[in-house]
């Protein structure tokens, strides 16, 4: 495959699904979605594992149409009000070895028209990896901040998600590091742009940016003892 991956064509196919998210409209153009999503995703998926795997071999690139990297399109609509059948945006996320769903720690990249990224760590970790996370922290503060505070990190990294308005039960409200013992998602983003993701660089740039988080993933895995 080439190693330009996703077009305007990708762009253009989820504007028109977010504009008909419906069943009869995605299996009348299912086509589109294979010749502007799928395939370039998996293209890209494959063409990255071995740089991937320098940054640690513990995170899976799968090219699989089910069960792999790439994230389903289709949405689980059984618990919420939103009952739209389709995502409008690709998701293809690099998670380790031991992770069995989106939980787990990985890499992670966002394409959607108006919000293009770079996702690294851990989303909505479950109350043992959490603790495990926060007792770490307790633990080696110092690993930490280096991690979180690391320069070339920084530059292109902000720590996003959902935290604790009180301190977590079992942790001293005077901690010096509260603020990040009560997070509840040790996750980070990097925007990218537009025309880099339909760009020759796409593939280069993503290493780039997941060597730049390898210090935050490195510290996340060790807190869970995983190797990384």
């Amino acid at each position: 495959m080439s190693d330009r991956y996703f077009t305007q064509e990708t762009f253009d196919f989820l504007a028109a699904l977010a504009a008909n998210n419906n069943r009869d409209w995605f299996q009348e153009n299912k086509q589109g979605y294979e010749d502007a999503v799928r395939t370039p995703a998996l293209g890209f998926i494959t063409d990255i594992a071995d740089e991937l795997a320098m940054i640690s071999p513990h995170f899976l690139a799968l090219p699989k149409k089910v069960g792999g990297a790439l994230m389903r399109v289709n949405r689980d609509i059984r618990f919420g009000k939103d009952k739209r059948p389709y995502k409008t945006n690709i998701g293809i996320q690099f998670r380790h070895e031991v992770g069995k769903d989106v939980h787990a720690p990985g890499f992670y990249l966002h394409v959607e028209n108006g919000e293009c990224f770079w996702g690294v760590g851990i989303w909505r970790p479950d109350s043992t990896a959490l603790g495990k996370i926060r007792d770490a922290i307790i633990d080696d503060g110092d690993g930490w901040v280096a991690a979180r505070d690391d320069k070339v990190f920084q530059k292109h990294y902000k720590l996003e998600g959902d935290a604790l308005k009180n301190p977590p039960r079992g942790y001293a409200k005077e901690h010096p590091l509260i603020d990040d013992l009560k997070r509840k998602d040790f996750i980070a983003i990097a925007s990218i742009n537009h025309k880099s993701v339909i760009s020759k660089k796409l593939q280069s740039l993503t290493i780039e940016r997941y060597s730049q988080a390898a210090p935050l993933m490195s510290y996340l895995c060790k807190a869970l003892e995983l190797r990384f």
